[in-house]
């Protein structure tokens, strides 16, 4: 493999550096390297250089759903967005609760090559709730699964919940709860507050959510494993996890873009383009999650990317299908909500969307410092660009962004797998 300088780039957002990728790895950083020998050389002065972006939660679709996305598209647009790695939901069609499934997945990733894709397997069958799918065999697989959800459903049954913790507490595996009390949510369309009322949408409660992030922190104490909480959303679960991280428990939790940014307000426009799940909170719940980001109650940013055909969001509000868009906007909005509001800096954006990720999942040579030795899975950012999304442009096979039209800084300009540039200049390579 060729070598490639990066040349000025403001490692983690500090002082300009050169970087040296030979082969997969980083082979030096410092000033004034010479470009003696090298292929490609990166003029980066100005740009942030970040380890290679992690995302927990995605909805890749295949097998099943190509109509909405494939690994292929959906990894393009996660090099797009500045990801080396994804994890890849688990709610396709066949459901992805066996190890042909995950391996399935695991492959086609493999075969692509845009990013890694790190399959997650189901919880229990079918994504039903009533019986504990193939974990071990799962984990065992060619594609060696170490987290598990039944996301777009929540594992509500208190007796599966703890026998999944009891069970992947032995390989070191972890279960990600999607928190959502079903009874509690029947019939919901958005947040339940000032706005449903108006508007007449049956209201989705805080306390749907917040009550099973209670239940399963006492689990995981209990049982001694780990939890993960999936697109957390209002600050009464950033307040559950805060006493539950204060006690001791092994838990994590995710918050995504769209909930550092967008509020219920949005909702009285009636453009279903708004309609996800968890919905869209209130300002004072985004502003709740963007301090518990800061101050690390909530691990990571992860972006449930969730694409859905034109014909699924472009409906009336009642039919049409929850979730967003996210890879190749994420990093531009954590740029405007966390980093331009002094809430983090580039070291933290890093922690949070590229080291923690990777820990949390173990997701190996992902997440690793920008030092000679390590993995060459980088990812260069513009962050003085501006510019109005345009989702013609994006290599996600679906266009269900909320952000059309919307200025947002930053522009993710090269992506790096292995020391292979999977994005160049702001093209797929």
């Amino acid at each position: 493999m060729s070598k490639t300088l990066i040349r000025g780039a403001k490692v983690l957002g500090g002082e300009p550096q050169d970087v040296l990728i030979d082969g997969g790895v980083i082979a030096e950083v410092g000033t004034g390297l010479s470009a003696d020998g090298v292929e490609t050389v990166v003029e980066a002065e100005g740009k942030v250089l970040l380890p290679g972006l992690v995302d927990l939660h995605t909805h890749l679709r295949e097998p099943g759903r190509e109509d909405s996305e494939t690994v292929l598209t959906g990894t393009q647009a996660a090099a797009s967005g500045g990801y080396t790695n994804v994890f890849a939901m688990a709610n396709t069609f066949p459901v992805a609760d066996t190890a042909g499934v995950v391996e399935q997945v695991y492959r086609l990733g493999q075969e692509h090559g845009y990013c890694d894709v790190q399959p997650i397997g189901a919880v229990t069958v079918g994504l039903e709730g009533e019986k504990l799918a193939e974990l071990g065999a799962m984990h065992e697989s060619a594609a060696g699964v170490t987290v598990f959800s039944d996301d777009g459903k929540c594992v509500h049954d208190a007796v599966i919940m703890r026998r999944a913790l009891e069970y992947v507490k032995a390989f070191g595996g972890v279960v990600a709860q999607h928190a959502q009390e079903p009874r509690l949510t029947e019939g919901a369309q958005m947040n339940e507050g000032t706005v449903s009322a108006e508007l007449g949408l049956g209201g989705w409660p805080a306390v749907a959510e917040e009550s099973i992030i209670a239940r399963d922190v006492l689990l995981a104490e209990h049982v001694g494993s780990r939890v993960h909480i999936c697109h957390l959303s209002t600050a009464g679960s950033v307040e559950i996890v805060r006493w539950a991280k204060s006690r001791g428990i092994d838990v994590t939790a995710e918050v995504t873009p769209h909930h550092l940014l967008l509020t219920d307000e949005l909702v009285r426009s009636y453009n279903p383009v708004y309609k996800v799940n968890p919905p869209l909170r209130t300002e004072k719940d985004v502003m709740a999650l963007r301090e518990a980001l800061a101050d690390g109650t909530i691990d990571i940013v992860a972006t449930d990317h969730a694409p859905h055909p034109h014909e699924d969001k472009d409906c009336e509000w009642a039919a049409a299908a929850m979730g967003m868009v996210g890879l190749e906007t994420a990093l531009s909005v954590v740029q405007q909500t966390m980093v331009e509001t002094g809430l983090l800096d580039w070291a933290g954006v890093a922690d949070r969307m590229s080291v923690k990720p990777a820990e949390i999942g173990q997701a190996k040579g992902h997440g690793r410092p920008v030092s000679a030795g390590e993995p060459a899975n980088l990812v260069l950012v513009d962050a003085d660009y501006r510019g109005d999304v345009d989702p013609a442009g994006f290599a996600s096979r679906s266009r269900n962004t909320p952000y059309e039209g919307r200025e947002l800084p930053g522009r993710v300009t090269h992506t790096w797998l292995r020391g292979k540039a999977t994005l160049a200049d702001g093209k797929l390579a």
